[in-house]
C-alpha cells in the first residue's frame, strides 16, 4: 500500500489518494469522521478547532460500504477557506500579492529553509504546507489502515507521557482501559494527578505567549510475528516506524521499547527470555524490545514513543531577520495552538496504524480481504505449530 496527500493549510481541501487497499474490505465513513474529531480535541488547541468540523468526502474506490480494489480518494474540505480564496486562490487575484505575504521566518519553522529550497520570496508558501494542519489527512488515511487491521483483531492506542516537565506515572493497564480513560482525558494522560498539572502548566504556557511539547506513546495488540524483515535496512519495520513517527510536524525523537533506556542496562535486563507454552506458542517473559526484534515483530505488543518539540509558532515571538530587508524583528505570528501534544498522540497513532496495515500486505499480499484472511488463517496456524 501506499498514499499520497495534497493541500495547504489555508486552501480548499486536503486530499489524499490510497493505492493497494484489498477489494472487499467493509469501509465506514464515520469511523475515519470519528478519527478526525479525536484529532481535534485536547487541552491547549487554538482557535481554529472552533473553526474547523472536520468531515472526510470519500471521492473514489468505495461502493456501497466496500473497497472496490481501486485508488482510494479521501478529500477533507477546509471550512475556513471563505476567508482565504483571494489570498490562496491558484489564479492571480490582483492587489492579493502583499495580502497577508510573510517575509519574517519563525525559528523552529520550515520558513527559511523552504523559502531558500523553493526560490520563495513569500515564506506562505512554504508555511502553508508544512503546517501541521497536514496530519488532518493523514488521520483520515490512518483510520482507513485501521479498518484492515481491526479485520484481523489487530488494535491500538495512544497516550500522553509527558507535557512540558510534567510526567506521568507508569499505568500498568488493559487497551481497552487505556483507549477508554485517555477519550475521557483532556490530554489523554492516564494519571490522573499529572493531568492536573498538565493543564495549568498549559495554561501557564497560553499567557506567557509560550508552546509546550512532550512525548507521546502508541500501543498494538494482536500483531501477528514475522510483520517486516532483517534482509535489507528499508524492510526493516521499527525503521519504519521510526521514520514515520518521525515525520510528524514537530517530532524530533523516537524510541522502541525501552528505547534509550536500554543503554544503562546490562545485557541481560535487556533483553526479553523466549517462552513457550501449549496452545499459545513462543512469547517472551518481557517485552523490552517493544515487540520489535530485527526488524521483524515478535508477537508481543508494538510500543512506540515519540517526542514532540513545542510549537514554534509563538505568541511572544523569537527573533528572526526579514528576508527582504535583513534587519531583526520578531517573527511572524500565525494562527495556533499552546499545546498539540495531546493531539498529536492521535497522529502518531494513525502514522504507527498505516505502517503496520502496509507490513501486513507486503506479508500477505492479497487482491481481496477474502484472500488475506486466509493467508493470515493459515499463517497463524503455521506459526503455532512451529
Amino acid at each position: 500500500m501506499r498514499y499520497l496527500t495534497a493541500g495547504e493549510s489555508h486552501g480548499p481541501q486536503l486530499t489524499a489518494i490510497i493505492e493497494g487497499v484489498p477489494s472487499n474490505l467493509p469501509f465506514s465513513v464515520e469511523a475515519i469522521n470519528e478519527q478526525l474529531a479525536r484529532r481535534q480535541k485536547g487541552y491547549g488547541r487554538g482557535r481554529r478547532m472552533q473553526i474547523e468540523k472536520d468531515q472526510v468526502k470519500v471521492l473514489s474506490g468505495v461502493r456501497h460500504g466496500y473497497t472496490t480494489g481501486a485508488p482510494i480518494t479521501l478529500v477533507v474540505e477546509n471550512r475556513d477557506w471563505q476567508h482565504w480564496q483571494g489570498i490562496m486562490s491558484a489564479e492571480p487575484v490582483e492587489g492579493a500579492e502583499e495580502k497577508r505575504r510573510v517575509s519574517r521566518p519563525r525559528p523552529g519553522h520550515a520558513d527559511l529553509n523552504g523559502a531558500i529550497k523553493y526560490h520563495q520570496r513569500d515564506i506562505r508558501n512554504i508555511l502553508e504546507r508544512a503546517s501541521a494542519r497536514e496530519t488532518t489527512i493523514r488521520v483520515a488515511v490512518g483510520a482507513v489502515a485501521r479498518q484492515l487491521l481491526a479485520v484481523f483483531g489487530i488494535r491500538l492506542g495512544g497516550h500522553v507521557l509527558q507535557i512540558g516537565d510534567v510526567v506521568a506515572k507508569p499505568q500498568e493497564v488493559s487497551l481497552d482501559e487505556l483507549i477508554a480513560r485517555t477519550e475521557e482525558s483532556p490530554v489523554r494522560c492516564l494519571d490522573k494527578e499529572a493531568e492536573q498539572r498538565m493543564m495549568a502548566l498549559i495554561d501557564k504556557a497560553k499567557e506567557e505567549g509560550d508552546s509546550l511539547g512532550g512525548i507521546v506513546e502508541v500501543r498494538v495488540e494482536g500483531v501477528p510475528v514475522g510483520l517486516g524483515s532483517h534482509v535489507q535496512w528499508d524492510r526493516k519495520l521499527d525503521g519504519r516506524l521510526a521514520q514515520a513517527i518521525m515525520s510528524i510536524q514537530a517530532f524530533k525523537g523516537v524510541e522502541i521499547g525501552i528505547g534509550f533506556e536500554a543503554a544503562g542496562k546490562p545485557g541481560s535486563q535487556v533483553h526479553d527470555e523466549i517462552i513457550w507454552s501449549e496452545g499459545k506458542g513462543y512469547s517472551r517473559k518481557t517485552n523490552n524490545a517493544g515487540g520489535l526484534e530485527g526488524g521483524m515483530t515478535t508477537g508481543m505488543p508494538i510500543i512506540v514513543r515519540g517526542v514532540m518539540k513545542p510549537i514554534p509558532t509563538l505568541y511572544k515571538p523569537l527573533m528572526s531577520v526579514d528576508i527582504d530587508t535583513k534587519e531583526p524583528f520578531a517573527a511572524s505570528i500565525e494562527r495556533s495552538d499552546s499545546c498539540a501534544v495531546p493531539a498529536a498522540s492521535v497522529v502518531a497513532e494513525a502514522v504507527v496504524a498505516w505502517e503496520i496495515a502496509r507490513a501486513m500486505c507486503e506479508k500477505f499480499p492479497s487482491d481481496s480481504i477474502d484472500d488475506m484472511v486466509e493467508n493470515v488463517n493459515q499463517y497463524k496456524a503455521y506459526t503455532e505449530k512451529f
